[in-house]
């Protein structure tokens, strides 16, 4: 077994800075960022404007995620114009596809006790990292305010009701995201009521994105005991009181009967949309008009909930318990500092940055699907998306988390047979394209990450390169057509964009490869990373899908956009998105692409081709486009499209996002370049783009940073027109990884026109060993 140390860097990279390295500096005074996130930018989704963001509490990469559910909520569950139905506990953020979780939602009601038609406008609604508040209106009651905090497992609530009205929390434990009818279903609930204040109880849901089932649990508790509690169950609205309701006279009755054993209601597979099971406590108004609850969540059992929530929410200070979720998130959001620009583009950036920090979700310890110890990630929500930004900005700013998730993803290798391209809820899938954990092993691997099993993870990334998977929907490759023939045929789904994404997940294996030795495989793998070549059409400057016999789709063109009404979504020839966007994605072989495309200067007419209206800011197939000006000597058409980008689709808005934020895909785009930097996933140098910040500090390991200062930047000085790199002048627009990571600045000088600056294109390192 063969583990690197942390922030082993390795000699090729060293050697190839020829700047001194920098000695460690002091940390700037902490600052409070969260004041500059805006938890609503992006919620609002419907694709082309919106992320699907979750507005909730919640702390960094947590599991638990309090969130209001509205009427007509997407993926997160919310939209900000419906009514409120109640705030459940699990949700997933900036994604699309089907939902996922929305378990456990609680309502507070004042007024008759009722569990149908449970929805309410709202009033003040504000949000903050880690803190949620609204108030629910009733026409008949008043208004109920509503405080939400989290932590990594365990939400609090903070109920204000109506002066003298009845006083009601009502517990769904079937609760689900189920966006208009459609995904997930419940297959069973169980509650158990414990006593006058507690209860605990488990569901069971299938469907929604990766149909794998799962089974969580729950424990909840109330400050002060109820007045009268009890089970409920419902179909088509009408609510049942289940046998063995408790109401307490004076106070008196403090505990269910000792007979009671629990209420559990098991779905019928016909019906799973109109059985509904859950719990209601309703409390004395004349005792006070605060109530307050905490709930914990766990894959293994009541008792493990039970067990989170005295871990994490010890005592009942809410405001306690928000301020430690406050102050998790300014540790993460200190991590990058920011000088100049907008206010506006601060709190954009910040928010972005927040983020970055959602998913996947840290579930170690409540690894339900095998024993282990290693740490344990659920909800990489998918790596087809995240691979390409959240996890290089992790490996940066967040080194140990990105660590544990990927010596997650080995884990799950070793206990599954497949290191999964995406995962949720215990189950792998599904597969957007490539097997794209291999990316993000290279990436952590040529970047000399360390800690982890470099030869296990090889293992696995070999495999998803020479197995044909069992389950291609789910996880692994489909190789029958690509190992014979050079690519994927079009009898196959997502053929093109399969053979793109295959042929660069080759080049990201042969360079773990390379660098564990294996010259050979290397070898072999970087030819097989050609296999792009083999669906380029000369005649019409673009991949084309192609058929067994090597015959060409017909009836085609280079702009057609996929899925259409004629195919379904999952059997398209390209995967969300047309050929023109796709045929960008060689990020290993830009020299190959410049080529088949008439040189330089044929490259960026090919390239602007592109941004004339078919590029696509809303999805990942071809975010890296910008910069692949760059290897032509034109970065100044990547900083006039990047700029022109961040204006056009990020806003503080609740539609600020281009399309589902993906979690934190389209966000750390933002991060990225902002700071005036871009990484091409798996490979060991970062483009230099245009700062919007006059400086932007990044705090690294080992007491470093690394500061990029942009003097003179605004809207007009966009252009760089000179780099310094710890003093020295460079003459390229890419910067190696190991000079970033070792600290130091890099300073820009910024004109209102290119002057020349990194007009000569030089290779960056690639990762590989020479």
């Amino acid at each position: 077994m063969r583990i690197l140390a942390p922030a082993t860097v390795p000699a090729f990279l060293l050697l190839a800075s020829a700047a001194p390295v920098p000695a460690p500096q002091h940390s700037p005074a902490p600052q409070d960022h969260t004041a500059d996130v805006d938890p609503f930018v992006g919620v609002d989704g419907g694709g082309v404007a919106g992320g699907n963001t979750v507005p909730g509490a919640g702390v960094p990469f947590g599991f638990v995620s309090l969130s209001p559910d509205t009427t007509n909520g997407d993926t997160n569950g919310y939209d900000s114009h419906s009514p409120i139905l109640g705030f459940s506990y699990t949700h997933v953020s900036g994604t699309g596809g089907s939902a996922k979780y929305g378990n456990f939602r609680v309502t507070p009601i004042s007024g008759p006790l009722r569990v149908a038609h449970l929805h309410y406008d709202r009033e003040g609604e504000a949000a903050s990292p880690g803190y949620y508040r609204v108030g629910l209106a009733s026409a008949e009651s008043g208004t109920t305010q509503v405080e939400l905090t989290a932590s990594r497992l365990a939400g609090f609530q903070r109920f204000t009701f109506p002066a003298g009205a009845p006083a009601h929390v009502v517990l769904d434990a079937s609760s689900v995201i189920a966006m208009r009818g459609s995904g997930q279903r419940t297959r069973k609930a169980h509650v158990r009521l414990i006593d006058d204040h507690s209860m605990a109880g488990w569901t069971e849901v299938e469907g929604g994105w990766n149909p794998v089932p799962y089974k969580l649990y729950f424990y909840a508790t109330f400050d002060r005991p109820a007045r009268a509690f009890g089970a409920w169950k419902a179909k088509q609205g009408a609510m049942e009181t289940l046998p063995g309701a408790v109401t307490a006279e004076g106070g008196t009755q403090t505990k269910a009967p000792a007979d009671r054993q629990g209420l559990m209601i098991e779905y019928d597979s016909r019906m799973e949309f109109a059985n509904r099971l859950g719990t209601y406590f309703t409390f004395d108004p004349a005792q006070g008009r605060d109530v307050r609850m905490k709930l914990a969540v766990s894959f293994l059992s009541e008792d493990k909930a039970r067990a989170n929530l005295a871990a994490e929410l010890p005592d009942w200070d809410f405001d306690a318990a928000a301020a430690r979720a406050k102050t998790q998130w300014n540790a993460a959001l200190s991590k990058i500092a920011v000088t100049g620009g907008s206010e506006e583009q601060r709190r954009i950036f910040y928010t972005a940055l927040y983020r970055a920090h959602t998913m996947p979700h840290d579930l170690t310890g409540e690894n339900a699907w095998w024993q282990s110890s290693e740490p344990h990630y659920e909800d990489f929500y998918t790596l087809w998306d995240t691979f390409r930004t959240v996890h290089p900005l992790l490996t940066l700013i967040q080194p140990d988390r990105q660590r544990a998730m990927i010596r997650s993803l080995i884990d799950t290798y070793r206990h599954t047979g497949w290191m999964p391209d995406a995962r949720i809820a215990g189950g792998n899938g599904m597969t957007q394209g490539g097997s794209n954990g291999d990316v993000v092993i290279a990436d952590a691997v040529v970047k000399g990450l360390g800690g982890f099993d470099v030869e296990l993870a090889y293992q696995a990334l070999k495999k998803n390169a020479e197995v044909e998977s069992d389950a291609p929907f789910l996880q692994g490759r489909v190789l029958q057509d690509y190992k014979a023939l050079g690519y994927v045929s079009i009898t196959q789904p997502r053929s093109a964009s399969r053979t793109l994404e295959y042929a660069y997940d080759d080049f990201a294996i042969g360079a773990v490869a390379s660098q564990l030795g294996k010259a050979e495989e290397a070898k072999r793998y970087r030819a097989r990373a050609g296999n792009w070549r083999n669906l380029w059409d000369d005649r019409i400057g673009c991949i084309r899908p192609r058929y067994p016999d090597g015959t060409w789709l017909e009836n085609y063109r280079c702009t057609y956009e996929y899925p259409d009404r004629s195919t379904p979504w999952w059997e398209a020839p390209f995967y969300e998105g047309n050929a023109l966007q796709f045929s960008t994605y060689v990020p290993h072989d830009v020299a190959g692409l410049i080529a088949k495309t008439g040189g330089d200067r044929g490259f960026v007419t090919w390239l602007d081709r592109l941004f004339d209206g078919h590029y696509s800011q809303g999805n990942e197939p071809d975010l890296l486009a910008p910069f692949l000006y760059i290897h032509a000597g034109r970065p100044d058409r990547t900083v006039e499209i990047v700029r022109d980008l961040m204006g056009k689709h990020y806003r503080l808005s609740r539609t600020g996002l281009p399309g589902n934020d993906d979690a934190g895909a389209m966000s750390s785009w933002y991060v990225w370049n902002a700071m005036g930097l871009y990484p091409n996933a798996g490979q060991p140098y970062y483009y230099i783009g245009a700062p919007i910040f006059e400086t932007s500090r990044i705090a690294l390991e080992r007491g470093r940073f690394f500061t990029i200062r942009a003097t003179g930047t605004s809207p007009e000085n966009r252009y760089v027109t000179a780099a310094r790199l710890n003093g020295k002048a460079i003459d390229r627009a890419w910067i190696r990884h190991a000079e970033l990571a070792a600290g130091g600045t890099l300073e820009l000088e910024m004109g209102s026109a290119p002057r020349g600056w990194a007009t000569r294109f030089t290779a960056p390192p690639d990762g590989y060993r020479r």
